[in-house]
């Protein structure tokens, strides 16, 4: 068989375990492990494995990924949520929709300190819902604005989807952090016009709230301060060289530590909270990007990335032609599988293929980022659509994903300006590099 026969197989072979129900991270291993097995030999798989994947996870830059996990644990088991919810209540709850975008505010501050849109979804659905019940809002908006903020924290960096893509493409973390600050602050924008114009065409989908003075207004703001000086202390220190990555991430969750201890909302309980769920998502992340190692590894030496580059580049269509179709392959992976997952399984594929067609890495990647993260509200799998659902299981989910999909016209807009401006995600790196 030739190697791109072998290639298609060792994919099909891979689809074959998740549809069994194998994790996405042990399917990619196996099947690249397999793989490299019968277009080498078994002891060249074995040398990969002691190589290439035990070489890479030894390293001490993959301590970035538990450190930036554990920052946004500690802030979350600290009750920083609260704090913002509150803070941002003050100043857009008094308007038509505005506890829809307070939880949209919200869940943009705490994703600069979470990196994680199922656990972003999760907190402030918590303290959101059934604030907006309560003053009778509409189910699709409550809920819609909860799963959609929720994306906010894969996109807004210090993000572990944006570490791993870094780690797999060899780019630097602190461009890539840099780049999607416009692109999320953009998307977090455009989340909160959805939520006007949603009530300007339906007023009672979004009561107001209650008038809050100018001076309710300034006391609230204090609330705001521990994700800004967090933010702040690990973007800033990494542009201005004082920490590499894995000392941003240590030196953000010890400031989230000293933070939550001196303001006592830290006890011993919510400590041992935080740190388990950081030893179970780090651990979930290290093993997809084991099984990407391996699953890529097995690509390469077949050299079907490359054999699709150069394909692509010999067809008689614009590169924009190709790119399209890449996006409405992502749309499609990312509304099938977890976003983490898919990006996992389709960089070693993909990647070679836009820097093939001549498209910047960094713009690249906040594009597929974005459209990826949208699969989070999408159905079949719209993994927070189901984390609201758990939150509120008298509503159907029907009913979520029908609010979701006010928020989608978000993303197509957001991704639309992006492929046609790539500025937004390139002009912060250009400008500070």
């Amino acid at each position: 068989m030739s190697p791109t026969t072998i290639a298609i197989l060792g994919i099909v072979f891979m689809f074959i375990l998740m549809l069994l129900r194998m994790p996405v991270g042990f399917a990619m291993f196996f099947a690249g492990f397999v793989g490299f097995s019968y277009y080498v030999s078994p002891q060249a798989a074995y040398s990969m494995l002691s190589t290439d994947i035990w070489g890479g996870f030894a390293s001490y830059g993959l301590s970035v990924i538990p450190m930036f996990v554990f920052m946004g644990q500690i802030a979350f088991r600290s009750g920083v949520t609260e704090s913002l919810y509150s803070a941002a209540y003050r100043w857009v709850g008094s308007l038509k929709g505005g506890m829809a975008a307070t939880t949209i505010a919200a869940s943009t501050a705490f994703a600069a300190i979470c990196g994680s849109n199922a656990a972003t979804a999760a907190t402030m659905g918590t303290i959101a819902l059934p604030e907006m019940k309560r003053f009778r809002y509409n189910e699709a908006l409550s809920t819609g604005s909860v799963a959609a903020g929720g994306t906010l924290g894969v996109v807004i960096p210090p993000s572990v989807v944006l570490i791993v893509i870094a780690l797999q493409t060899e780019q630097s973390i602190t461009r890539l952090f840099i780049a999607n600050i416009i692109p999320g602050l953009l998307l977090s924008g455009l989340f909160l016009a959805t939520v006007f114009l949603v009530c300007m065409k339906y007023p009672e989908w979004g009561p107001a709230g209650p008038k809050t003075t100018f001076k309710e207004k300034i006391f609230s703001l204090p609330g705001v301060i521990e994700p800004i000086l967090l933010f702040a202390l690990v973007i800033v220190g990494l542009y201005l060289g004082w920490f590499t990555p894995t000392e941003a991430g240590a030196a953000g969750s010890f400031g989230a530590l000293v933070l939550s201890l001196l303001q006592k909302k830290l006890n011993w309980e919510r400590f041992k909270l935080a740190v388990t769920d950081t030893l179970r998502i780090s651990t979930m992340v290290i093993i997809l990007i084991t099984g990407a190692v391996a699953f890529g590894r097995f690509l390469t030496i077949t050299r079907l990335p490359f054999a699709l580059s150069d394909w692509a580049a010999s067809l008689p269509v614009p590169p924009f032609v190709i790119l399209l179709v890449v996006i409405m392959i992502y749309i499609l992976g990312g509304a099938l599988m977890d976003a983490l997952g898919f990006l996992t399984l389709s960089i070693p594929i993909f990647f070679p293929l836009a820097m093939a067609l001549g498209y910047d890495p960094i713009w690249y990647t906040v594009l597929i980022t974005l459209i990826t993260t949208m699969g989070a509200i999408t159905p079949p799998v719209g993994v927070n659509a189901f984390i609201v659902k758990g939150l509120v299981p008298e509503v159907p989910i029907q009913t979520i994903f029908k609010g979701v999909g006010f928020f989608l016209a978000s993303y197509v807009v957001c991704v639309a300006l992006l492929l046609a401006f790539p500025q937004i995600a390139l002009f912060l790196p250009n400008l500070l590099y």
